[in-house]
């Protein structure tokens, strides 16, 4: 707070869960794998065709890997997310950042999701949904107990505010 009703922008405080950087490895090795397999399996079925498709199944990896390697790592240190009594917060983006806040008494829903990868790395996302035309507020990559907590944290704090989210 900068004066009275006068709220400063600042950065939120919370970091997603460092296995979130494994999780999204392991996103794009999968992204990755699916093509560069097609390539490679059609490169040794297609003669005429095999140089040039097994050239772009291992451009593709070598992209892949890269990406695989840097970004992961590059988006848990941008990512930050953060819940208090009348808002969420959440920053993404490192080149073209965006900052979401959803006051408490626009909250309309709040839902946990587990994927199969994110079970096998014990985390969830929480999807925050508004009545905003830009759509719900997602907080991916947090431990799937953080994620129950929070989850119970804002419905508490969102019954206990006054209006009708909408």
């Amino acid at each position: 707070m900068t004066g009275e009703g006068t709220v400063r922008l600042r950065p939120p405080n919370n970091t997603l869960n460092e296995r979130a950087v494994a999780w999204w490895r392991s996103q794009c090795l999968l992204t990755t794998a699916v093509p560069v397999t097609v390539l490679a399996v059609l490169g040794a079925f297609i003669g005429p065709a095999r140089t040039w498709l097994w050239i772009t199944a291992g451009a593709l990896a070598v992209l892949g890997l890269a990406g695989t390697a840097f970004f992961p790592s590059w988006w848990y240190r941008v990512h930050r997310w953060e819940v208090t009594e009348e808002a969420v917060y959440v920053r993404t983006g490192a080149l073209w950042q965006e900052w979401r806040i959803a006051p408490m008494s626009r909250i309309q829903t709040v839902d946990t999701v587990r994927g199969p990868l994110e079970q096998l790395f014990r985390l969830a996302t929480v999807t925050v949904t508004t009545a905003s035309a830009k759509g719900a507020i997602r907080i991916e990559g947090l431990d799937h107990e953080v994620a129950a907590v929070l989850a119970e944290q804002l419905t508490r704090i969102t019954q206990a505010t006054p209006g009708d989210a909408t």
